[in-house]
């Protein structure tokens, strides 16, 4: 079996974030998102993972990924184009997959679990596909699975005003190569993409079966910048303690720490966990970083009162004024202002000064 991850997409609703780099390479917890798709394929046991770029970000993800080596995996890149829709990217893997079954997932997505249950469960001589689905309160939000008496997949219904259930459709499926015959010859839709779940549904209309695998466990769309955020404490909420850098005696350290090298806690600052700080940060005294906060690599923090944000490397934070649910972009510098507010809420793109 192989992987196909989709890295495609301009990433517009996190922008200004997304004018510099694309959004698969946004930090949750200090590591780019792709890398928790490509952890689960490898969980799964796939190593022959196809990353679908397009024409934004792409030389950026090849850089970051490389050929996989870091990663236990054989990774090889795909051009999409333009971006056509999520059929249209899956349709471009067509001679990377072959004769293969092969999981789709979307690079921007994140799991609470694994996928290993997902694919082991698979069975190609029974039918076409799977989609990976998770109950959810409010189907109508959603794309939804309507299931058979045999609980596979009836029909695909969007945004229903009437759900059928309550399986939303999530960012992952498993297909045999009959899915191309599907892809071909698909019109667009009303976007002006050519849509996975229309070429699932013709699958469906040639008879063919297609399973519901429920996932356990959070899901997260990491489509904007309250979704990083989200995402963000999620993933901190089960790190372990890892300090790898230096905390002077005098430094009030609470809760669990990931503390990468060269970074330096300074006496009179606090830290309260869980909280992800990169290499070679600079937590001065009388900063404060506050619980489910990821700080990336080369950052300086000063004075300021930081909580529940992503801070992105090599920015600078030096106002005493508060920051919570943030997303600050690379190289950022935040200073000091004479008014202070009680609390600002930001969405900060690279190379940006404010004073706050």
């Amino acid at each position: 079996m192989k992987g196909l991850i989709l890295a495609g997409g301009t990433g517009s609703r996190l922008r200004p974030i997304t004018h510099t780099g694309p959004k698969q390479l946004l930090p949750v917890a200090n590591r780019p998102v792709i890398e928790y798709a490509i952890e689960d394929l490898r969980s799964a046991g796939i190593t022959e993972i196809g990353v679908v770029l397009g024409q934004h970000g792409a030389d950026a993800i090849q850089e970051s990924l490389g050929d996989g080596h870091d990663f236990g995996v054989d990774i090889t890149y795909i051009l999409q184009g333009a971006p056509l829709g999520l059929a249209h990217a899956v349709g471009c893997a067509r001679d990377f997959v072959g004769d293969d079954t092969f999981v789709v997932y979307l690079g921007d997505d994140l799991l609470g679990d694994d996928i290993d249950d997902l694919v082991a469960e698979f069975d190609p001589r029974t039918h076409e596909a799977s989609i990976a689905v998770q109950t959810v309160d409010d189907p109508s939000r959603y794309g939804i699975v309507d299931h058979d008496d045999r609980g596979d997949v009836a029909r695909l219904v969007e945004k229903p005003d009437d759900p059928p259930s309550r399986s939303a459709i999530i960012g992952v499926y498993v297909f045999t190569p009959q899915i191309f015959e599907c892809i071909e010859g698909l019109e667009s839709s009303w976007r002006g993409e050519f849509e996975l779940t229309d070429a699932i549904q013709r699958l469906l209309n040639d008879g063919y079966r297609v399973q519901a695998h429920t996932i356990s466990g959070w899901w997260k769309d990491t489509g904007t910048p309250e979704d990083i955020v989200g995402a963000n404490r999620l993933v901190l909420d089960d790190i372990a303690n890892d300090v790898r850098g230096d905390i002077a005696d005098d430094a009030t350290i609470e809760g669990r720490l990931q503390v990468g090298e060269g970074t330096v806690i300074e006496a009179g600052s606090t830290v309260r966990g869980p909280v992800s700080l990169g290499n070679d940060v600079h937590v001065r005294e009388g900063a404060y970083v506050g619980p489910y906060t990821s700080v990336g690599d080369g950052c300086t923090i000063e004075n300021v009162h930081l909580e529940s944000s992503v801070m992105m490397a090599d920015a600078t934070v030096t106002t005493s004024a508060t920051i919570v649910d943030s997303l600050l972009g690379p190289d950022v510098s935040i200073t000091a202002r004479e008014t202070e507010p009680n609390g600002n809420r930001l969405v900060v793109g690279r190379d940006s000064t404010l004073e706050l």
